[in-house]
């Protein structure tokens, strides 16, 4: 226990420094709030079947302002609910950003690692494979790959995955450079230790800092690039319960006429609205939390 006070007043130290930021605590319940609907989902709304977040009623195909009967947040393009769709959504969105970013940072830590310890050719060949990846823009190469691959969810989180993992292998490995030099890594050398031990068990530990303020980050920004290969054509299919391609699908309708029970509508800029607004209720969330993270673990900010 002795061992673990110093750790347990820093954890308390940055727990005290998180909780007393406005801003943060601003972000942290944007957060909380999407990962409740998303566990919530099949509570409080049933799918058609079970995990479906697909739904398109066939009797109307116009849509429907928000507290139209049936509707409190109204329809969408092909009537679907948005209600639904907004917290169907939010699992979609959910589950997208853990495996995306779980997947990118266990390769791009394990490539960063193993590059940045024994250095020479390896760290030479994993690096220009890595600047290879990283010369084309992300956003292009998901687009390239979602068009070999096809457009479905799965699809979607792969391409995601081979654009995120770059980065992380990059950051890592600057980091590993610095810490295999450390006082502690010479002494575990010094008694024998295995070099897959002291990658593991000593460098990689004290290298994730920045890791874990840069997934932080990232869980917004995934979102961000699904939204966006969603939107111009290249994700799920319509009717899916996707934020980016329910905006996608909206925006169809901005500028056209609804009529419902005697009343016009100049556009139907719910369908557009709830969606993109659910995008930057998760972003700005993440993006929140991760600047009061990036605070807290930089001891040259906390002066």
């Amino acid at each position: 226990m002795k061992g673990l006070t110093p750790r347990i007043r820093e954890f308390s130290s940055g727990l005290h420094l998180f909780t007393s930021n406005i801003t943060a605590m601003a972000g942290l319940i944007m957060v909380l709030f999407i990962f409740f609907l998303a566990i919530t989902a099949p509570i409080l709304i049933p799918a058609a079947k079970p995990s479906d977040p697909l739904w398109i009623p066939k009797d109307f195909m116009d849509p429907k302002p928000p507290m139209a009967e049936g509707h409190p947040l109204g329809t969408g393009a092909l009537g679907s609910d948005l209600l639904y769709g907004v917290v169907w959504g939010a699992r979609t969105t959910v589950i997208v950003s853990l495996i995306v970013i779980f997947f990118s940072a266990v390769i791009g830590i394990a490539v960063g690692a193993i590059a940045g310890y024994f250095g020479g050719r390896i760290d030479e060949v994993i690096m220009r494979i890595t600047d290879v990846f990283l010369s084309l823009p992300a956003l292009v190469l998901a687009m390239a790959v979602t068009a070999v691959l096809g457009g479905s969810l799965e699809m979607i989180m792969l391409a995601l995955i081979i654009v995120w993992w770059p980065p992380y292998a990059r950051l890592v490995r600057s980091q590993v450079l610095t810490v295999r030099e450390s006082t502690y890594v010479e002494a575990a050398r010094a008694v024998g230790a295995r070099k897959s031990r002291i990658l593991f068990r000593h460098i990689v530990p004290n290298s994730l800092s920045p890791m874990i303020v840069a997934i932080t980050l990232d869980m917004g920004a995934v979102v961000l690039v699904t939204a966006a290969l969603s939107f111009i054509g290249f994700g799920v299919q319509t009717g899916y319960a996707e934020y980016g391609k329910m905006v996608a699908d909206g925006q169809a309708w901005m500028f056209r006429t609804v009529v419902y029970e005697g009343v016009t509508y100049y556009g139907a800029w719910w369908a557009v609205t709830i969606p993109g607004l659910m995008i930057l209720i998760y972003t700005m969330g993440f993006s929140l939390v991760g600047d009061a993270l990036r605070d807290i673990m930089d001891p040259r900010l906390r002066r």
